[in-house]
């Protein structure tokens, strides 16, 4: 294999995105992904298999606070944990750019503005083939563009639902999604949040930005490649990574690393790559690779009616944001709903203690939907290492705005003419738009990256995912991370490969 000008950790929204960015301009880029390609099985169509028996999730364990082991449900796989997620590809608004006082405090901004960001959001939605309209969110911020497709109809279930709820006061609009439904349906009527995409329609991060990058001869890809340290020089240059391809180790170098293996391996590898330079880890002299972990607040909201049957299979196509800027007691910002994929007697069987005749019965007189707050960054809410075993110490906040946001959506559907309303909040066994553990910022003796991505201690390592946001916002996060990847790729592009 000849020496590659860029190696690229990860293969998820921000590694393979930043390797479509890259792949014209001719630099040798090699990708090591952990895991491999998710090839089509009975079991990626099965809810049972899903969510019953637990079929794709690794197993593996980390620590929470206490010490105690859970299982994370990180995915390892071509395109990261995208292969799994919900396709929401939606901008962060305007105002998370800026510091927001929330019910939990508030939060820090961002070093740069969304105004420095809006053409990449462009090209992002481009480049996934989002599916919106605008001019119905009243908190949707300024687009140069248009969306490149029309938003998903409803299903006739959905399109009840939104027009009951604007006779009920609020403001549903199309969700902005990355789907080819005519597709996605073609190979099975399954629904849709955490379905793993292994016949198409889902534009994830294989599907779309590797399949892009793997176009260009200049492009490897190596899967079962586990990258188990990196090595800096000197002079600050990482000048090694160090992996074990299919259990056999091996050690390659190039002018450029960077790191993309989600929020907490990111860190990780940061944190397990000390050595007598960087006694804590590198790119952490500011001390600040692990912490600020954020994990979106996020509550399953059902109305039930005994008389109305959702006979939905994808039903994900609208959201409300009329608390997304405000609605907290002082005003306060509490955040975004959206529909959930469609939720079945088994699935809700499998994480509660309803009975599955029940169950079903609950899940087909109801429609389902997902609230979800902000996380605020907490330098102690982190990620370190115990030995060989990485300790997620979640520190959750903001749950008071949270709670406020679930009980406006409780009682709005009510008033929408739902009698019965549940909801449930989601626990750490769900990795909810996980983010934070090396925040960008200008300054670098608080941050671990600059705003173009790369870390203030090695002038030739990059972080490019969810780990480098320095606040979560309210929406999913995919686009924003896609957006940050073809800003970093453009960067790197414009750079001399020794600097």
């Amino acid at each position: 294999m000849p020496q590659p000008d860029v190696i690229i950790i990860g293969s998820g929204m921000g590694g393979a995105t930043l390797a479509a960015a890259l792949a014209p301009t001719g630099r040798r880029i090699l990708i090591l992904e952990r895991g491999h390609r998710l090839e089509h099985s009975p079991e990626a169509r099965s809810d049972e298999a899903i969510f019953g028996r637990g079929h794709f999730r690794p197993q593996e364990e980390w620590l929470d606070g206490e010490g105690k082991p859970f299982n994370p449900g990180n995915y390892y796989h071509a395109g990261g944990n995208s292969k799994f997620y919900g396709a929401v590809l939606i901008r962060y608004r305007r105002e998370d750019f800026a510091p927001l006082r929330h019910m939990g405090g508030t939060t820090p901004g961002w070093p740069m503005s969304y105004d420095e960001l809006e053409s990449f959001y462009q090209e992002a939605e481009r480049m996934f083939e989002v599916r919106g309209a605008l001019g119905e969110d009243p908190t949707e911020p300024p687009h140069s563009g248009t969306y490149p497709y029309p938003p998903v109809p409803d299903e006739p279930s959905i399109a009840d639902l939104r027009a009951r709820l604007r006779r009920a006061g609020a403001h549903p609009s199309p969700l902005p999604l990355g789907v080819d439904i005519d597709h996605w349906l073609r190979h099975g009527r399954t629904p849709w949040d955490a379905f793993p995409d292994t016949c198409g329609g889902k534009k994830d991060a294989e599907t779309v930005s590797l399949a892009y990058a793997l176009q260009y001869p200049n492009v490897s890809f190596v899967e079962n490649a586990r990258v188990r340290r990196l090595r800096a020089g000197a002079d600050g240059r990482i000048e090694a990574v160090e992996f074990d391809r299919n259990g056999i180790p091996e050690t390659l170098s190039a002018p450029v690393i960077v790191l993309a293996a989600g929020a907490v391996n990111s860190a990780v590898l940061l944190l397990a790559s000390a050595d007598e330079r960087h006694p804590t880890g590198l790119a952490n002299r500011s001390d600040q690779v692990g912490r600020n972990f954020m994990n979106h607040n996020l509550s399953a909201v059902l109305g039930v009616h005994p008389l109305r049957r959702n006979d939905s299979i994808y039903q994900k196509t609208i959201q409300v944001n009329d608390w997304y800027l405000t609605g907290g007691p002082n005003g306060q910002p509490l955040g975004n709903i959206q529909m959930l994929g469609k939720i079945s007697g088994t699935i809700l069987a499998s994480d509660t203690p309803i009975p599955k005749p029940i169950a079903r019965w609950v899940a087909d007189h109801s429609v389902h939907l997902l609230a979800m707050s902000e996380d605020l960054p907490n330098p102690e809410s982190r990620v370190t290492l115990r030995g060989d075993r990485i300790m997620l110490d979640w520190k959750r906040s903001n749950w008071e705005g949270h709670l406020a946001l679930v009980a406006k959506m409780k009682a709005l559907l009510r008033k929408a003419g739902w009698p019965v309303v549940l909801s449930k909040a989601f626990d750490r066994r769900t990795p909810s738009h996980q983010c934070g553990t090396a925040r960008m910022g200008r300054d670098p003796e608080a941050s671990v990256v600059d705003p173009f991505c790369r870390t203030h201690n090695h002038p030739n390592l990059f972080v490019v995912d969810a780990s480098v946001l320095p606040t979560s916002a309210a929406v999913n996060p995919a686009l924003t991370i896609a957006a940050l990847a073809l800003r970093a790729g453009a960067h790197i592009a414009q750079r001399d490969l020794a600097a």
